[in-house]
């Protein structure tokens, strides 16, 4: 029978009814560290005062004027992006796929606009998620999320992903006269904590420049400070020619954002792309208070910090539960951790220790908690998940005797 809300997530069986900080209650009060952060997107956690303090201001003064006419507070989020980025300016959307769509008809244009509209295409990475809509599912390539939807939209050949300098000569060979540029993640979330090694996105920036194409970073995850750094293209010392952020830069408040050089996005005259609702007072009011706290002194060395803290302390659950867990990725508060069991059975067993994560592909379990989570939490969250594995053990045991 269908349900009210159509049924295409497979739920967990909890409602969450407050939040603060990095816990979450439900109806019954029952407390749950939240080291999924509904998905990297809770960067301050949850009811940060100032968000709603920026929030609750605003609306009480002016929700929506459309794009039509200027957004004071959205001029100011562009302002704050450009000065700390590598950008010259922003499109503001709703959500990483628009922004991922922006960035994709950015590229495009820039060389339509050159009069060499046959150069469309750009070269996507195995693994790679990139969104739901039409043409980023076609641009990540998964036939899971292909299937039924009809012909995938042409404009995104893939290749496997590059471990090393050398698989770069891979990159290079796949390049032909459509090719406009790159796509792809500096560290795969969906695809499961895979990091693109800094020499390799530098020997991939290299290439762009030598083949005069772009270098799109999709930065939805990755962004706002998630890898201790605001973006994660700056650990590499490169810059990207467009980029595509969301999910932590509203801190749970719908935005999304396209951020390119003045030459990438030189095409993008009036007419050629547009939002109602992208970057409208109430988003930008959250996002611009998102925005000064992670440029604040002190805060990304803090998420460094506690990245290398929760690191270090789930390694040592790869040598104390071997059958559970392989392997430890990822860079700052994007963590991954590579399972031997099924990566469901792993969530599972956290939430039952009312510690929640996320799956991810390639068997691994996001460890992806918000920006502001202290040591004590961390500590909270390793037990946990200790305490999940010794549960899966136990069960193993029993299977076998």
């Amino acid at each position: 029978m269908m349900t009210p809300v159509l049924p295409t997530y497979a739920r967990f069986d909890l409602a969450f009814e407050t939040g603060e900080g990095p816990y979450l209650f439900d109806a019954q009060g029952e407390r749950y560290l939240d080291f999924g952060a509904g998905v990297a997107v809770t960067s301050l956690g949850h009811a940060h005062p100032r968000l709603v303090a920026a929030l609750t201001e605003q609306a009480g003064k002016l929700w929506h004027t459309s794009n039509l006419y200027k957004i004071p507070g959205q001029e100011k989020l562009a302002v704050q992006l450009t000065e700390a980025t590598f950008a010259d300016t922003v499109f503001f959307a709703n959500s990483g796929a628009e922004a991922v769509e922006c960035a994709i008809k950015m590229a495009r244009k820039y060389f339509a606009a050159k009069g060499e509209p046959e150069r469309y295409e750009l070269i996507t990475f195995e693994g790679a998620f990139h969104g739901r809509t039409l043409a980023t599912i076609a641009a990540g390539g998964k036939d899971q999320y292909l299937d039924g939807f009809g012909p995938k939209t042409p404009g995104f050949p893939q290749i496997d992903f590059p471990h090393t300098v050398k698989d770069v000569e891979k990159v290079k060979a796949a390049i032909g006269p459509h090719t406009a540029g790159l796509l792809l993640e500096p560290i795969q979330g969906e695809g499961g904590i895979r990091a693109f090694a800094p020499e390799v996105l530098r020997a991939l920036r290299a290439l762009c420049d030598e083949e005069g194409l772009l270098l799109v970073m999709d930065e939805v995850q990755t962004g706002a400070g998630r890898t201790g750094t605001l973006f994660a293209y700056e650990q590499a010392g490169i810059t990207p020619d467009i980029l595509a952020a969301a999910k932590g830069l509203g801190g749970g408040f719908p935005m999304g954002a396209c951020l390119a050089t003045e030459a990438a996005a030189a095409g993008m005259v009036p007419g050629t792309h547009g939002s109602t609702f992208g970057g409208n007072p109430l988003a930008a009011s959250v996002a611009n208070e998102v925005l000064t706290v992670l440029r604040e002194e002190g805060f990304l060395d803090r998420v460094k910090h506690a990245g290398l803290l929760l690191k270090q302390k789930v390694a040592r659950l790869v040598d104390e539960h071997p059958t559970i867990i392989e392997q430890v990725r990822g860079e700052g508060l994007m963590i991954g951790l590579k399972c031997k069991v099924p990566n469901t059975e792993l969530v599972a067993a956290c939430i039952d220790q009312h510690l929640l994560t996320v799956g991810a592909g390639d068997n691994v379990v996001r460890i992806i908690p918000p920006l502001i989570v202290t040591d004590a939490q961390i500590d909270e969250a390793v037990k946990a998940i200790d305490a999940a594995c010794i549960a899966l053990e136990t069960a193993q045991t029993k299977e076998g005797a």
